[in-house]
């Protein structure tokens, strides 16, 4: 049932040669006149770009394009193939196991921002009122599925085995004393799926995507504190010095950057003070 990172849609393949098409062809040379061409989801990475270039990006000499993503799986394969020269929406240990499971050769050059994965619920008002037995969904990714049951098990409504990692599923569940059952479902998926669940555990973007407030809807959501899940700029290895990604990793944590993610998002997406 737990699916790997894979592209699984038909559908998405051909979105990948559209752009792998019209793209640049190389992560050094980037799109015409020396444009950086950066993948993103549409919230909260596409906006935060869409500010950079429509507020910040001339005035430090940066040209910027923004190609957007509905999924997890392209903007890695694009940034390795060179129709990309950077991306915006991953973790650390999403790439990280990415690179272990494609064989990409894909590194961080700074931290961004935090968006927070959080619960959601239809049905439920206290997480703590959580019902025995109740239907849990979580996604199916390996990193992010294993961040929801940290997530989880932080509250103290599962245990998990001892040393499970970042890859961890169900089956390293080691206590469920609410007989929680948990069902696996393609990220995207889940805000859709409310209506049919307790519960679910939804990525950020994909919840705001849904019209939902992670600081407002959220009926528990991660804590900033020692939170490895950080957003990060990343690019192909050896791209890490291009004058450009310099300027954007500079304008990306700059204090106007900051307080327009505290303005926007209210903190629902959190500002890093450090890459």
């Amino acid at each position: 049932m737990r699916k790997s990172i894979a592209v699984t849609a038909a559908g998405l393949a051909v979105t990948f040669f559209g752009l792998t098409a019209c793209g640049s062809g190389s992560g050094n040379s980037g799109g015409k006149d020396g444009t950086l061409v950066v993948g993103a989801t549409a919230v909260p990475a596409g906006e935060v770009l869409t500010y950079i270039k429509d507020n910040l990006a001339e005035k430090a000499g940066l040209k910027l394009e923004i190609r957007e993503f509905t999924d997890y799986v392209l903007p890695n394969t694009a940034l390795q193939e060179g129709s990309l020269d950077a991306n915006l929406y991953q973790n650390q240990p999403f790439l990280d196991e990415f690179n272990k499971s494609k064989g990409t050769d894909l590194v961080s050059v700074v931290k961004a921002y935090l968006p927070p994965m959080g619960v959601y619920s239809k049905k439920v008002e206290d997480i703590g009122k959580l019902a025995d037995g109740a239907t849990v969904a979580v996604p199916n990714e390996t990193t992010n599925e294993g961040r929801a049951l940290k997530l989880l098990a932080a509250k103290g409504l599962i245990t998990l085995k001892a040393g499970a990692g970042t890859d961890a599923s169900p089956a390293d569940v080691a206590a469920n004393p609410k007989h929680l059952k948990f069902k696996e479902l393609d990220p995207a998926q889940l805000p859709r799926s409310l209506d049919d669940l307790d519960v679910a555990v939804i990525n950020n973007n994909y919840a705001q995507d849904a019209g939902l407030s992670p600081a407002k809807d959220a009926i528990l959501l991660e804590s900033a504190k020692d939170n490895p899940y950080a957003n990060l700029l990343a690019v192909k290895r050896g791209n890490e010095d291009d004058p450009r990604v310099e300027k954007l990793a500079q304008l990306l944590v700059s204090s106007d950057v900051k307080k327009f993610i505290a303005e926007k998002y209210k903190g629902s997406v959190l500002p890093v003070t450090s890459g």
